[in-house]
């Protein structure tokens, strides 16, 4: 199980390196400007796709080879150890995913997957609560300490990010 989780893992990270960091990696203009020369990208993007056309094919050999292994359930998976683990990689999960989504949605993914993985069964109370509780936090860590909280790079989740500062400013300037 443990061997599933660090390929599940590292295939994760090697996407978020693909998406964010090479993707975006800036080519100078008179590389860019010559069709012969070799871009700086290129081996780079072909390295990361064959590894993660390499941990994509362990983690299908992991999970064939472990099919009838009744150690390799959803049940042992649910264990102490392995939500211990489980909450590790999803606050790991949460820092990758701060810069791109904001502090809004990636704070309501993160209680609300940690609050499943605690045995929250009443999925609609969880929501909920995931929403209260960041708008509660946006308050205390936003307006009282004055901390500057990632609006997100994706343009639809950056504007909601702003409209609901613009709310708690409004609401801020009402009060006092």
């Amino acid at each position: 199980m443990f061997e599933l989780i660090c390929n599940v893992l590292l295939w994760l990270g090697l996407l978020y390196a693909y998406c964010f960091n090479v993707l975006e990696a800036p080519i100078p203009d008179r590389t860019a400007r010559n069709p012969y020369t070799l871009k700086p990208d290129i081996w780079p993007k072909a390295i990361i796709i064959l590894l993660l056309i390499c941990i994509a094919i362990n983690i299908i050999n992991i999970i064939r080879k472990n099919k009838n292994n009744p150690d390799f359930s959803l049940d042992a998976l649910l264990t102490i150890r392995a939500r211990m683990c489980i909450g590790i990689a999803l606050v790991l999960a949460a820092s990758f995913m701060l810069e791109p989504l904001g502090y809004m949605v990636t704070c309501v993914l993160v209680l609300f997957f940690y609050g499943l993985l605690l045995g929250q069964t009443h999925v609609i109370r969880l929501a909920f609560m995931s929403v209260i509780l960041t708008l509660v936090l946006y308050v205390v860590f936003s307006v009282l300490l004055s901390v500057n909280l990632p609006r997100g790079t994706i343009p639809e989740l950056r504007n909601f990010s702003l409209y609901i500062e613009g709310i708690v400013s409004s609401v801020k300037a009402a009060i006092m």
